[in-house]
């Protein structure tokens, strides 16, 4: 009797994390991936740009892999296309504004003309290998966001992706409850539902209601109004150009992903601009404060960022001043509450008023508990994978689903790389595939690791130490040296016995061993290298890295 064949599914990343989302549905032969995401690099990173997901898995099944199934565009769930598609060359699949967002990304990279792109709406349904997509339409901060149903060999999987239940949508229609509740009844496998606002009792607020706070900010002030927000919030965006054409200012946009993001969101329907109002960024001299609105990015007080530049002397274009209000419409994402506070804090210092009250200027995009508890209401499904959030939120979200009636042995709280087997009557976390993060520095993708990132924290701790020695190869002696050098950890001048001392231990530590006739520089090193770190640390207790160098004459 032939084996019955399971259907895998593989979280590579999303879970546990803020960030680079990517799930893996394999079948047989068939795997389709969903989402492949990014992360922006924590303070335990120093010097790396991004964070996305190790694809190993992947690119050793490439033969097997049908598609790539997108749920929104925002860059946790899109950032690592082109790093993938440069590898693995499969059709994508994804809505309107979502493609919009990976067409310019993929024209970044220079891959956009070998990439098959394939548009889908809320309601398509399409085949990737053995498996149905069915895209169901929800809410979400970014427009054009979907859930999928999913058909398997085994029973259908709905994906939430990250959603939110707004009965009062900026443009388009609600999530499509309807279509949750029919697959519900017709029968859902697995539930896999975004846990991001877990531990929010309620319900998350309609978008909507951020438009009515900004109309009465605008009316209320002769200032120049500055917001910052969330590129990808092309609803926000659409309230603010309402907001300042009701007043008659004119609206320039600063921040190259906020340009590019309303440029695509324009050229496809999703943001409409009355005519007049939206002026370049070179022009804001030519008007009065009461007469402009600038939109821009930095609401989470990043560093290179429009709004930082500002805070800091050090935009080109725009100079704060108390003739300023600034809003920052959007809640700091966790860990850069720090930044946010030191952005406010700088816009302060230069005389503008600052609304950063994240309650009346900005509402989550993702759905909380009563929201969660609707879905799975409406979708009765058998297993429950809770996805999209800290290690927290998915034991909370777990918990949550055993209120709602599942079976407590069927929730399955997954780790990247678990694979978690299932048939239509059985499920089971069977071994672990390769799956963490790799490191984008500049042009190199996965060339800095665990060694490099640790030697680089030693360095911004505890600065470095460079002892140069050049030696004779013909009578073993020293022929000049040591000399020492020091970056990042003592003024020099201020320190000149250390040196001496340092000098001195170096010269001893080499001496002793060519006198021994050891001709083996790495034993030189290494030797001086400790003698001289145990020496520091007892004068300092401090733990500079230190690179002894022999050159040989």
């Amino acid at each position: 009797m032939a084996k019955k064949q399971k259907l895998k599914i593989i979280p590579l990343g999303g879970l546990g994390e803020i960030g680079k989302n990517i799930t893996v549905f394999e079948y047989g032969n068939d795997i389709v991936v969903l989402d492949c995401g990014m992360a922006f690099p924590d303070e335990e990173m120093p010097g790396i740009d991004l964070v996305i997901p190790d694809i190993t898995y992947l690119s050793k099944n490439k033969d097997k892999i049908r598609a790539i199934v997108l749920t929104h565009g925002h860059e946790d769930h899109i950032g690592a296309l082109p790093f993938f598609l440069k590898e693995i060359n499969v059709p994508v699949y994804g809505t309107n504004l979502t493609l919009g967002l990976v067409q310019n990304k993929l024209k970044e990279y220079n891959i956009l003309s070998k990439i098959k792109l394939v548009r889908i709406n809320a309601g398509s349904t399409f085949k990737a290998g053995c498996f149905t997509f069915e895209a169901i339409r929800t809410n979400h901060s970014i427009a054009d966001s979907v859930a999928y149903a999913i058909k398997t060999p085994v029973g259908t999987i709905v994906h939430t992706g990250d959603f939110k239940i707004d009965t009062t949508p900026i443009n388009g229609e609600m999530v499509d409850l309807t279509r949750f509740g029919e697959l519900g009844k017709q029968g859902v496998l697995a539930l896999m539902s975004d846990s991001t606002n877990v531990e929010r009792p309620g319900y998350t607020m309609s978008e909507r209601t951020v438009g009515s706070t900004l109309d009465s900010v605008f009316s209320s002030t002769k200032k120049r109004i500055i917001i910052a927000t969330f590129a990808s919030n092309v609803h926000r965006v659409q309230q603010i150009i309402n907001a300042a054409h009701k007043c008659g200012r004119k609206v320039a946009v600063s921040g190259r992903s906020m340009i590019t993001v309303l440029e695509v969101a324009t050229s496809l329907g999703y943001t409409t601009i009355p005519e007049g109002v939206l002026i370049s960024i070179d022009d804001i001299k030519k008007y009065r404060p009461s007469q402009l609105t600038i939109i821009t990015t930095g609401s989470q007080g990043e560093p290179m960022s429009a709004l930082y530049r500002m805070a800091f002397s050090d935009h080109r274009k725009v100079e704060i001043t108390k003739d300023d209000l600034i809003v920052v419409s959007a809640n700091p994402i966790p860990g850069n509450e720090k930044l946010v506070s030191n952005v406010i804090n700088e816009l302060f210092k230069k005389g503008a008023e600052v609304i950063y009250d994240s309650s009346s200027m900005h509402v989550s995009g993702h759905a909380c508990q009563e929201e969660l508890k609707i879905i799975m209401a409406l979708t009765k499904p058998k297993y429950f994978i809770p996805v999209h959030g800290e290690h927290r939120h998915l034991m909370i979200h777990g918990e949550l689903s055993t209120v709602m009636g599942v079976d407590k042995k069927n929730v399955f709280i997954l780790e990247n790389g678990n694979v978690l087997e299932m048939t239509g009557d059985s499920a089971k976390i069977n071994g672990t595939v390769t799956a963490g993060n790799v490191l984008v520095d500049g042009l190199g993708v996965g060339d800095v690791g665990n060694i490099v990132l640790r030697d680089r924290k030693h360095l911004s701790h505890d600065g470095l130490i460079v002892i140069t020695t050049t030696i004779s190869a013909s009578d073993l002696k020293i022929a000049s040296g040591p000399a020492v050098v020091s970056r990042g950890f003592v003024y020099v001048r201020e320190s000149e016995t250390l040196m001496e001392e340092i000098e001195n231990i170096a010269k001893a530590t080499t001496e002793h061993l060519l006198n021994n006739n050891v001709r083996d520089w790495t034993t030189i090193k290494n030797a001086t290298k400790a003698k001289v770190s145990e020496h520091i640390y007892q004068q300092t207790k401090r733990n500079p890295m230190i690179l002894p160098v022999i050159m040989e004459i």
